[in-house]
């Protein structure tokens, strides 16, 4: 006997779920399909866990500074490697329960636990069961790379997935990618007492393309562990310890963390049976503001189209694939400025067009060093610096990548600003409080606007009303 719903969606992580959400409002009948461990990527092994580790590690390391502000003591703080391990675990499990409790729990036969598979355009089989939908949703997220060679080190190899369930902290590991995970954690697990060594073929960290930012963050991490670029890493046994080499240098170590990317949950799917193609890139091909893969009665919504691996984007496209797979018809939806954290510190913070995004347009670049921000010296985080990409002829924002404290904080400040397609001179005459970090900006801003070719009449940061 075959089932019969309106959606069927694979997938019960944060796109799956925020899917479930329209389905249910729009008063359809359905199925969540899910095989694999519950409780969402970013709460599980992702987003959460990862900031529990940077919190705990930014709290031992401003014992550095603490002497100098008269505090006596620091010195003789330490990490119970185990204590910590257990704090990130508990917290993560906290974080998993919640979504559970709000997701799958009570759900009953609408939730499957297990694997699809496609049968046919409209057609799924899990568990030897028959399903058939009027819409499919495939929000099957993502899974860790790791090279095949690898894997034979059992376990003193982790990737993201796994270095949550370490029970303590190693004495050594070796990073391999210094995406933004690899970033996050290299430098979290250094502030511990992990002696760190980062690894990446790029010439560059985190997916940056301005230079100078990048070469700012790397000057500003390399003083807390080394990171070596532009090589392959290989990976070879040493006694009890894995040998990582890069080029010409080496290092021994108890763990190494892999972090060189995810692949999309597809290979098992068998989108053949459904009439779908995938690129070179294992991906179908879909419309990013409908969700829909071509003409097809299927949507892709998450980490496992590869677009924008983030949260707030598979909430986005996890809404817009469900509101669509609940209606006869198609909207179209506009998408968000592209808008990336590292929570690394400084911060790294990515909004808007970036400079290889913006290769042939006419821009100016707004800067400002945080070195002397009163602000940032009292806080002891007066390093970074701020760009700001701005249109030359009329000053729109364009784009932003920053490297500074707070970042995260300024970066939905410059984000809402490009959404509501503001110049430098609209947003310089935002009011500006002292001392705030947001004075950076202000700073930036001006230097911005002084290169602007069309400008309106000094001074810019004050209203002018007509009488």
């Amino acid at each position: 006997m075959t089932r019969e719903v309106d959606v069927a969606i694979i997938g019960a992580g944060s796109a799956g779920l925020y899917t479930l959400a329209q389905v249910r409002h729009a008063k359809k009948s359905f199925v969540l399909i899910d095989g694999g461990e519950l409780g969402t990527t970013c709460a599980r092994v992702g987003c959460m866990p990862s900031k529990v580790a940077i919190q705990v590690a930014e709290d031992f390391h401003h014992r550095k500074f603490l002497s100098r502000e008269g505090i006596d003591g620091g010195d003789g703080l330490s990490v119970d490697g185990e204590e910590v391990m257990e704090y990130i675990q508990d917290l993560r499990d906290h974080f998993v329960d919640q979504v559970l409790t709000t997701s799958t729990d009570e759900m009953g036969e609408e939730f499957i636990e297990g694997y699809a598979r496609f049968t046919g355009p409209n057609e799924l089989e899990v568990n030897g069961e028959k399903i058939r939908a009027k819409k499919i949703v495939i929000a099957s997220g993502s899974s860790p790379v790791i090279p095949e060679p690898w894997k034979a080190f059992g376990d003193r190899i982790v990737t993201t997935d796994e270095v949550f369930e370490m029970e303590t902290l190693p004495e050594s590991m070796a990073v391999i990618g210094m995406g933004v995970i690899g970033l996050e954690l290299g430098q979290a697990f250094s502030r511990m007492g992990v002696q760190v060594t980062g690894v990446d073929l790029c010439e560059h960290i985190a997916y940056l393309s301005d230079p100078v930012i990048n070469k700012t963050l790397l000057d500003i991490i390399k003083k807390e562990f080394p990171i070596w670029l532009g090589h392959n890493a290989e990976i070879s046994k040493s006694g009890d310890k894995l040998k990582v080499t890069a080029g010409e240098q080496s290092v021994e170590v108890d763990k190494v963390l892999v972090s060189i990317g995810r692949r999309p949950n597809l290979d098992n799917l068998h989108l053949g049976a459904a009439g779908i193609e995938v690129g070179e890139n294992g991906i179908p091909e879909f419309d990013r503001q409908t969700m829909r893969i071509g003409h097809s009665d299927i949507y892709i919504a998450g980490d496992v189209n590869g677009e924008r691996p983030i949260l707030h984007e598979a909430g986005d496209e996890g809404r817009i694939a469900g509101y669509n797979a609940a209606r006869d018809e198609d909207t179209r939806f506009g998408r968000k400025v592209p808008f990336s954290i590292t929570f690394c510190e400084p911060n790294l913070v990515q909004i808007g067009q970036s400079v290889a995004e913006l290769e042939g347009h006419d821009y100016v670049i707004g800067a400002m060093k945080v070195a002397g921000l009163g602000r940032a010296l009292i806080m002891t985080k007066n390093r970074g610096l701020i760009h700001l990409y701005c249109d030359k002829k009329d000053g729109k924002l364009l784009g932003a990548a920053l490297c500074v404290a707070r970042g995260e904080s300024l970066g939905h400040l410059l984000a809402w600003s490009i959404e509501m397609n503001l110049t430098v001179f609209d947003m310089l005459r935002m009011p500006f409080y002292h001392p705030v970090m947001e004075e950076a900006l202000q700073s930036a801003l001006r230097d911005a606007a002084s290169q602007v070719e069309n400008k309106p009449p000094a001074p810019w940061d004050l209203k002018w009303l007509n009488d």
